[in-house]
């Protein structure tokens, strides 16, 4: 395996870590995977460790490349800061993509929480001028061919009041009259369109009381809406937070949860028949 680390911010906080597997000719998946780019979430306050790197390599045992991306965060996290560090990655990511052995054609975000609302904005503000203006992607190299959505905030107005929760992105916003227009700009399901919005994989379950389902059913109600296909899984049981749902995540008792394990089996097999399995 490679590994290769791209800095989004001179102080070096702010990067994404690139894993890529090595190309083999007893592996004729080893040349030009598809990429999944995992975007952790925290809230904007943080990006979590439970969130990142155990996806990836998930992804990269079951046969794609992976990424995981660790925007900014807490007071850096004023919009759009997270929106630019995921452009400048896809960027780096399809200019270099002969060098990473992966399809530029063939590259996913995944996000959890709040990192599931950064995950569904790039899918649907990807071109948003100050967006292509400021990490330089003005012929769309930041637009994701897929999404794949764990629990994400979508909606959820009392989070992004919250100022130690989503209310991070609308920091500057706070208190003044843009806010509402702002709040409005930020609900991913009021800007999915056909023509831009790539087709999505979503899971979340019954009992999150952090994240409510309706996030994810306004999202694939949008989607519907505009003829975008989708895969939906609601599951009874589970805390928010999951991660793997497993003992690979495992923090607290809240994070585990067999009913949910086979997210990860399951958004798997979405993007192989999505992206083709080229064998």
């Amino acid at each position: 395996m490679y590994t290769e680390r791209k800095l989004l911010s001179e102080d070096g906080k702010y990067y994404v870590d690139i894993f890529v597997q090595h190309e083999s000719p007893e592996i004729k998946l080893s040349h030009l995977r598809p990429m999944v780019v995992v975007l952790p979430g925290g809230g904007y306050m943080m990006t979590s460790d439970r969130e990142a790197e155990p996806i990836a390599l998930e992804y990269l045992a079951a046969g794609f490349n992976a990424a995981v991306v660790r925007y900014h965060v807490n007071r850096d996290a004023v919009w759009p800061n997270p929106q630019v560090d995921v452009s400048e990655a896809l960027k780096y990511i399809r200019a270099n993509a002969g060098r990473f052995l992966t399809d530029p054609n063939k590259i996913a975000l995944c996000g959890f929480s709040a990192g599931g609302h950064l995950t569904a904005s790039m899918g649907v503000h990807w071109d948003d001028p100050e967006i292509q203006k400021r990490s330089g992607c003005l012929n769309g190299e930041n637009r994701p061919d897929a999404l794949v959505l764990g629990y994400a905030v979508i909606n959820d107005r009392p989070l992004f009041y919250n100022p130690d929760s989503m209310g991070a992105l609308l920091r500057n916003y706070a208190g003044t009259p843009e806010y509402d227009k702002m709040y409005e700009y930020v609900c991913c399901e009021k800007y999915v369109k056909k023509e831009k919005t790539p087709p999505a994989f979503m899971f979340s379950t019954w009992s999150d009381h952090c994240v409510p389902i309706h996030n994810t059913l306004d999202f694939a109600a949008a989607l519907d809406k505009e003829n975008i296909p989708a895969e939906v899984h609601i599951y009874q049981n589970g805390e928010h937070g999951l991660g793997l749902a497993d003992f690979r995540t495992y923090c607290v008792p809240a994070n585990l949860c067999p009913d949910a394990v086979e997210w990860i089996k399951l958004s798997c097999n979405w993007l192989w028949n999505l992206f083709g399995r080229g064998v």
